[in-house]
């Protein structure tokens, strides 16, 4: 009985060590919990206080002032009394820049990002990717002064001869590889081994003389601008463009990477190209990526204040015609960086708070923009799965 008893003892003091360590567990992974929940909520709350004070001072222009003034006039005069605040010259502009860096710097990095993944060799992709990485550590400032003191210079004397020999540098190859493509793509469906290389070969030539046509005009399209400063939209979009150009590069290339290599042999294996590969297999499948990588280069640019604030000119006027990038213009985020300074001293005054009104304005396009970018993304991934 005694050795029962002890027994007995020993186990029921068993199970209580167990449930008090099935509880200590339980509160430990709770408080783990917990404390990660708290850590992520951080981002998100300090998100929300931007959008609450930012709101907060930008709502009394808004009630002093409305919406017709501000988004429907050009004439931006905050000093005047009584003030003239149409923004709708400044909107223009931040939407011609941010439109130019994006045609900068999308086609440019997903066209580097592919080259870094399908076409080149490992060995030189150790040495290329960095490089262009290398990028996103020059500080904006340095941008700054390189598109104010040397590419404004250049861009006013000899910008008809620099954009004819970007124009023949960038058009040129990237028109011959889509002439490549293209014709590998128009003799697809032609099954004979006989009849393929004479039909690509008159389909390359189709495309090519229609490539050579779009260079010609182009290049002489180019002649004939009238350039009369070098601070202007074109020359901020190029500099935004080259900015943003790491994020869109990085982004897109570890989306095209993540393709994984078994469904590009499963492509090879059926019988499709290096092109056919590359257009109908391996950028379907990584078009989240690249959607992703599109919407940071279009955020880095539309976010940029130095580079805006020193070479486009601050001319708080629309272009004529309004795709005239020669001419200078005005940013939101330059103008809320130009007048902050002059506008604190009458803190409380529509000069002040209608640049709360164009931060909030930022952040709505913001928003706006990443909700159908997760859309857009979430409805790629439910087509890729079939659903």
């Amino acid at each position: 009985m005694q050795t029962l008893h002890i027994g007995n003892t020993a186990r029921g003091d068993n199970l209580i060590l167990s449930a008090r360590a099935r509880w200590r567990r339980k509160l430990a992974g709770a408080l783990g919990q917990g404390t990660l929940f708290a850590v992520t909520s951080v981002a998100a709350l300090a998100v929300l206080f931007i959008f609450y004070f930012i709101a907060r001072d930008a709502l009394p222009f808004f009630r002093s002032r409305g919406l017709v003034e501000f988004l429907t006039q050009s004439d931006w005069y905050p000093s005047k009394v009584p003030g003239h605040f149409g923004a709708k010259a400044i909107f223009v502009g931040s939407a011609l820049v941010t439109l130019g860096s994006v045609l900068v710097a999308v086609p440019l990095g997903v066209a580097a990002a592919v080259c870094l993944s399908d076409v080149l060799p490992f060995s030189a992709r150790q040495i290329v990717k960095p490089v262009i990485e290398i990028l996103a550590a020059i500080p904006s400032v340095a941008y700054g002064f390189f598109a104010l003191v040397v590419f404004a210079p250049l861009l006013q004397d000899q910008g008809n001869r620099v954009l004819a020999i970007a124009w023949w540098i960038l058009a040129a190859p990237t028109l011959f590889l889509l002439v490549m493509v293209l014709g590998d793509l128009a003799t697809n469906g032609i099954k004979s081994p006989r009849l393929r290389p004479p039909a690509r070969l008159a389909a390359t030539v189709l495309f090519g003389a229609g490539a050579a046509v779009l260079l010609l005009a182009g290049a002489r399209g180019i002649h004939g601008l009238t350039i009369v400063t070098g601070t202007n939209a074109l020359n901020v979009s190029i500099i935004l463009g080259i900015m943003a150009l790491p994020t869109v590069v990085s982004v897109s290339e570890d989306a095209l990477q993540a393709a994984g290599r078994d469904l590009r042999e499963g492509s090879y294996a059926l019988g499709a190209t290096r092109a056919e590969t590359i257009c109908k297999t391996i950028l379907p499948a990584a078009s989240s990526g690249i959607l992703a990588a599109a919407m940071l280069g279009t955020m880095r640019a539309l976010g940029e204040t130095m580079v805006v604030w020193m070479a486009s000119g601050n001319a708080a006027q629309i272009p004529s015609p309004i795709y005239n990038y020669l001419m200078p213009v005005r940013t939101l985020t330059a103008t809320i960086a130009g007048d902050m300074g002059e506008a604190d001293h009458v803190t409380g005054s529509d000069r002040y708070h209608v640049l709360f009104a164009m931060g909030l304005c930022l952040l709505a396009f913001s928003f706006v923009c990443n909700l159908i970018a997760e859309w857009v993304v979430a409805r790629q991934r439910r087509k890729l799965r079939g659903e």
